[in-house]
C-alpha cells in the first residue's frame, strides 16, 4: 500500500516561512516525478512545483521567486520551501508522486497552511 504522509503546515503571518516535508513509502516501481499541488476552498486543485527524477523543477506562476521543492525521488522524498507568504496560498497542500512509466497518481491526505494577514 502505497502512503505519502505530508508535515509541516500550520498557522502563519503574511511574510512569514513554512518547510512542508512528504515522506512516501511502499512504492515499488520507482516515480518519474513527485511535487505539491494545492486546493483553496471552492477552487480547483492545482499545481504548487514538481520535480522530476531527473532533478528538472517546476514552479506555478504565483509562486516562482518565493517556494522552492527538493528532494530525492529515489528515496521517495520532497520538500517545499515557502517564503514570503501571502494570504493567497492559503490551501490544503497535497504530496504527489507520478508512478513510474505509467502516470498513475499517488497522493497524501494533505496538510493545511493558513496565512493571515
Amino acid at each position: 500500500q502505497v502512503q505519502l504522509v505530508e508535515s509541516g503546515g500550520g498557522l502563519v503571518q503574511a511574510g512569514g516561512s513554512l518547510r512542508l516535508s512528504c515522506i512516501a513509502s511502499g512504492i515499488i516501481f520507482g516515480v518519474d516525478a513527485m511535487g505539491w499541488y494545492r486546493q483553496a476552498p471552492g477552487k480547483r486543485r492545482e499545481l504548487v512545483a514538481t520535480r522530476t527524477s531527473y532533478g528538472t523543477t517546476n514552479y506555478a506562476d504565483s509562486v516562482k521567486g518565493r517556494f522552492t521543492i527538493s528532494g530525492d525521488n529515489t528515496k521517495y522524498t520532497v520538500y517545499l520551501q515557502m517564503n514570503s507568504l501571502k494570504p493567497e496560498d492559503t490551501a490544503v497542500y497535497y504530496c504527489n508522486a507520478v508512478r513510474r512509466g505509467s502516470g498513475m497518481d499517488y497522493w497524501g491526505k494533505g496538510t493545511l497552511v493558513t496565512v493571515s494577514s
